[in-house]
C-alpha cells in the first residue's frame, strides 16, 4: 500500500480545518460515543474512554465503533492523526464476520502488523446486506512506541477508506492496496470519558446507560458552535459558494430568518481558518487569504478543500470555488445575459444587478498594495506575440463588451493584497445580522418534498432538528447553491430529474426512503445541457521570462524577499495569483455561428511535453479556451453511491468547436517567429498543432467552469428552473448557482455567477407567495 503524503501532516493541521467530533448515542449499544460520520462515504467513527485517573496512570484503553456501508472494503483509523508512526486500527468484512488488524507504518508503504494492543469484539459487531459494524474494546491502545493519545485533552484522528478489497479477507495480516480516500477530524478526548460503572458494563458486553441525543449518524458540526433550536427558517440556502453567499446575504437584508448551510469548513483567517505555511506563522493569513498560493492548491499534500465525492476539482469549504481558484474576475458583457445566449428576455437588463455586484466587490488588475505589477515578463512577451495579429490593449473590465482582438492585464477580486471575493464581502455583511445563521460541516442529504411543496432539508446534524431535519416556515423557501454537481444531486434526492437518475437515488438506503413516491416524480432535464470551456495549453520559453520556479515551493520554501514583502505590506508576487494577461478573439464557424477564444498567460507550466532541451526557468504558458458560442454539451449524473459524476464529457462533442479552437491556436503560434528568442516547446517542432489538439486528452481540457446542469429557461421541456429561478413543478424550491446559466459566459464565470445570483435573488424576493 502506498500511503498519501497528505496524511503525514494531518496531526499538525488543526481541528479548525476538519470535521469535529460530537457526542452521539449508538442506536444498537446505547453507548454515547464521541465521533463523526464522514458525509461522503457515510462511515461512522466513535470512541469512549474510562474515567481519567485522579492519581497514577491515566486510561490505557477505550471502546470504539466503526460502521461502514458494505461498499467499504476496508476502513482504518489512525490514532495519532497521521498514518506514519501511529497505531492504525484496520477492519474489513469477511463473509458474516469482521476481521481486524493493528498496524504501524514506518514508511509510505504497506503498514506492518503491530503487537501489543488487545482487541475484544463486543456485542453488535456484525455484517449484513448493506452495512458492517465493528464494536470493540481496545486495551493497551493509548500508548505505542512512537506516540500516545492525549486522553485528558484534545487531538486529531485520521481515517482511511477503500473501495478495493484486501488481498486475503480471512487473514488479519493480509496485504491491501492504498486507500481510495482519507480524512481527519478533531476530537476532545477530555469530553469522551464515561463513568467507571458504565464503562465496565460496556466493556463486558453490556448495553445502555449514558446520555445524549439518540441518532444513528454522528453529527459533524464543530462542538464549539452553538446549538440551533429546531425552529423553521424562512429561507434555507444550501451551499456557501459564490452563488449561495450572494443569495444568503441579499435574503438576510430583508429581515427574514435565513439559514446558510455549508458541507465544508472555514477558509480565510477572518472566517476561522488557520491553515497556513510555516513562513506565515504568527500572521493573520491562511493559505486561502494569500493570492499567490493559488498554484499550491494542486500540489499541497493536505488538500482537504476538495470535495471528496466529485471526480473533478470542486471546493468544499466556505466560499466554494471562489476560495481556491485563481481569482480571475470579469464583469459580464451584455452578451452573457442576452436572448441569443439562451436567457429569457426578462434577464437581458442585467446592468443594475451587475452594478450591485461591482459596488460590493470591485475588480483590480494591480492587486499588490504598492500598485506595482510583479512578474510582468510573460505579459510583455505575449504582447509582442499578439500585437502583429491586430490585438489592442485595454483595461478589460472598463470595457466589458469589447471582447474581440483585445488583451489586458488579468483582473481579480482581490482587495488589500488578499483574496476577498464573496467570502470577504457578502458573507461578512450577512453574518453580522441577527436573523442570519451559518452552519458549516453540515451535509444536506435530501430535499424533503410533498407534492409541489418543499418541507425542508435533511442533514447529518441532529442539533439543527429532529434526526437532522430542518423545516421551512409555511411560506418558506429552499434555495440550492451547491454548484453544478451538488445541486443536481440534491434535486435527484427530491425526485426531480431524469428517471434513470431518480431510480439510482431511490435505491440508496439513506436517500431512497425520504424520496416522494414515484407518482410524484418530476421529469426535468437535470444534469443535461452541461458545458465547460475546452482548454488547451501551449508552453513557450523566452530568455526574458522568470518562471518563478514553476510555483513549486511557494508553500514550503518561497523566495525569502517575496515572503517578507507580503508579510510586511501585502505587496509583491504573493499579492496576486499566477495569471498575468488575458485576451479574446471572435471566430466565425462553418455553421455560421460566432465563437470566442479566450487566452490566459502565466509564468510556469503545469506540464511540459518536449523532445527538445529547454530552460525550465524560462517557461510560460498560454492556455486557450473556447467560451461564448460553443455548442458542445455533456451530462452530469450520479453513481450508485450518489456521488456526482460526469456521464457525458462536454468537450468537442460538436467538431466545429474543435475546428474553431484549432484555428485560434494556429493563429497564435503563427507569430512565434516574429518574437526573437520565443520557442514553442509544447507541442514541440516534432508535432503539428493539429495532431497535438486531436490527441489532447479530453480530461485535460477540463477548465472547471461547469454551467447548464440546471438550465434556466421558459419551458420545462428544456430547462430545470423558470425565469424566477424556481424549479418547475414546485412551489418553493429554487436554484441559484452556476448550474442555471444556460450557455457559456465570455470569460472565467466568477463574475457571471455572482451577477446571476444578484438578479435571481431579487426575483425570488419579489415573487409572490414568499415568507
Amino acid at each position: 500500500m502506498r500511503l498519501r503524503v497528505g496524511l503525514s501532516i494531518l496531526a499538525c493541521a488543526g481541528s479548525a480545518l476538519a470535521q469535529v467530533a460530537s457526542t452521539f448515542i449508538d442506536p444498537d449499544t446505547g453507548i454515547p460515543f464521541m465521533g463523526i460520520t464522514d458525509p461522503v462515504h457515510r462511515v461512522s467513527y466513535g470512541i469512549v474512554l474510562p474515567p481519567l485517573a485522579t492519581s497514577g496512570s491515566n486510561p490505557t484503553e477505550f471502546i470504539a465503533s466503526i460502521t461502514s456501508p458494505i461498499a467499504g472494503q476496508w476502513v482504518g483509523l489512525a490514532l495519532g492523526g497521521a498514518m506514519l508512526q501511529n497505531l492504525l486500527l484496520v477492519a474489513w468484512p469477511n463473509g458474516n464476520s469482521v476481521v481486524h488488524s493493528t498496524r504501524i507504518a514506518a514508511t509510505y508503504d504497506q503498514p506492518t502488523p503491530y503487537a501489543g494492543p488487545v482487541i475484544t469484539d463486543l456485542q453488535h459487531t456484525m455484517v449484513n446486506a448493506t452495512h458492517w459494524k465493528w464494536v470493540f474494546r481496545c486495551q493497551n491502545c493509548t500508548n505505542w512506541g512512537t506516540g500516545s493519545l492525549p486522553v485528558s485533552g484534545g487531538g486529531v484522528l485520521a481515517w482511511a477508506y477503500s473501495s478495493a478489497p484486501v488481498t486475503t479477507p480471512s487473514n488479519p495480516n493480509s496485504d491491501f492496496l492504498e486507500h481510495t480516500d482519507f480524512g481527519f477530524f478533531g476530537i476532545s478526548y477530555a469530553d469522551a470519558h464515561a463513568s467507571q460503572a458504565d464503562y465496565d458494563n460496556w466493556a463486558a458486553g453490556g448495553t445502555g446507560g449514558g446520555s445524549g441525543t439518540p441518532t444513528s449518524q454522528p453529527p459533524t458540526t464543530p462542538t464549539s458552535q452553538p446549538t440551533v433550536s429546531a425552529t423553521p427558517y424562512d429561507y434555507i440556502v444550501v451551499g456557501a459558494g459564490p452563488g449561495g453567499l450572494v443569495t444568503a446575504d441579499r435574503l438576510s437584508e430583508t429581515g427574514k430568518k435565513v439559514l446558510l448551510l455549508e458541507r465544508g469548513g472555514p477558509s480565510t483567517w477572518e472566517t476561522g481558518g488557520r491553515y497556513q505555511p510555516d513562513w506565515l506563522a504568527g500572521q493573520p493569513y491562511t493559505k486561502f487569504d494569500v493570492p499567490g498560493l493559488f498554484e499550491s492548491m494542486f500540489s499541497d499534500g493536505n488538500q482537504f478543500w476538495w470535495c471528496r465525492d466529485i471526480n473533478v476539482f470542486a471546493g468544499c469549504l466556505l466560499g466554494g470555488g471562489s476560495t481556491i481558484n485563481g481569482g480571475l474576475y470579469w464583469y459580464p458583457p451584455d452578451s452573457d445575459f442576452s436572448v441569443a445566449s439562451g436567457w429569457p428576455s426578462s434577464w437581458a437588463n442585467h446592468a443594475p444587478y451587475t452594478q450591485k455586484m461591482k459596488t460590493r466587490l470591485p475588480s483590480t488588475d494591480h492587486s499588490s498594495m504598492d500598485g506595482i505589477r510583479y512578474l510582468p515578463q510573460s505579459f510583455n512577451v505575449a504582447k509582442r506575440l499578439l500585437d502583429p495579429q491586430g490585438y489592442r490593449q485595454l483595461t478589460i473590465n472598463d470595457e466589458p463588451n469589447q471582447k474581440d482582438h483585445v488583451y489586458g492585464y488579468s483582473s481579480f477580486f482581490f482587495q488589500g493584497g488578499k483574496r476577498t471575493g464573496p467570502t470577504g464581502t457578502y458573507f461578512k455583511t450577512a453574518k453580522a445580522r441577527p436573523n442570519f445563521t451559518y452552519r458549516d460541516y453540515t451535509f444536506v442529504n435530501s430535499i424533503i418534498r410533498n407534492g409541489t411543496k418543499i418541507l425542508g432539508v435533511q442533514t447529518n446534524d441532529t442539533s439543527l432538528g429532529p434526526d437532522g431535519f430542518i423545516p421551512v416556515t409555511p411560506n418558506g423557501r429552499v434555495i440550492l447553491s451547491g454548484g453544478s454537481f451538488g445541486s443536481p444531486r440534491l434535486l435527484f434526492s427530491a425526485g426531480i430529474g431524469p428517471t434513470d437518475m431518480l431510480t439510482i437515488a431511490q435505491g440508496d438506503s439513506v436517500v431512497g426512503p425520504k424520496m416522494p413516491p414515484q407518482a410524484q416524480w418530476i421529469n426535468l432535464p437535470v444534469g443535461e445541457n452541461v458545458q465547460d470551456n475546452p482548454s488547451i495549453n501551449l508552453v513557450f520559453t523566452h530568455p526574458d521570462i522568470d518562471a518563478y520556479e514553476n510555483w513549486a515551493d511557494i508553500m514550503s520554501d518561497p523566495r525569502p524577499a517575496d515572503a517578507a514583502q507580503y508579510i510586511s505590506s501585502q505587496s509583491g508576487v504573493f499579492a496576486s495569483s499566477s495569471p498575468r494577461m488575458n485576451f479574446w478573439r471572435a471566430y466565425g464557424g462553418s455553421d455560421g455561428k460566432t465563437r470566442w477564444m479566450q487566452g490566459t498567460v502565466r509564468p510556469g507550466a503545469a506540464s511540459v511535453t518536449s523532445s527538445n532541451p529547454y530552460n525550465a526557468s524560462q517557461i510560460f504558458t498560454i492556455t486557450t479556451y473556447l467560451s461564448t458560442g460553443i455548442t458542445s454539451k455533456g451530462r452530469i449524473g450520479i453513481d450508485v453511491a450518489l456521488r456526482p459524476r460526469v456521464l457525458v464529457e462536454p468537450w468537442f462533442t460538436d467538431p466545429i468547436d474543435k475546428a474553431v479552437l484549432l484555428q485560434g491556436i494556429n493563429d497564435i503560434v503563427a507569430s512565434v517567429g516574429n518574437v526573437s528568442g520565443l520557442t514553442l516547446i509544447t507541442p514541440d517542432n516534432t508535432t503539428t498543432i493539429s495532431s497535438y489538439v486531436n490527441n489532447y486528452g479530453t480530461g485535460n481540457m477540463n477548465s472547471n467552469h461547469w454551467i447548464g446542469a440546471n438550465r434556466l429557461g421558459s419551458s420545462a421541456s428544456n430547462s430545470v428552473v423558470d425565469p424566477n429561478a424556481k424549479v418547475f413543478g414546485t412551489d418553493n424550491l429554487f436554484v441559484v448557482d452556476a448550474s442555471i446559466i444556460p450557455s457559456m459566459p465570455m470569460g472565467n464565470p466568477q463574475g457571471a455567477i455572482m451577477a446571476t445570483a444578484e438578479q435571481a435573488v431579487a426575483k425570488i424576493i419579489a415573487l409572490a407567495g414568499g415568507p
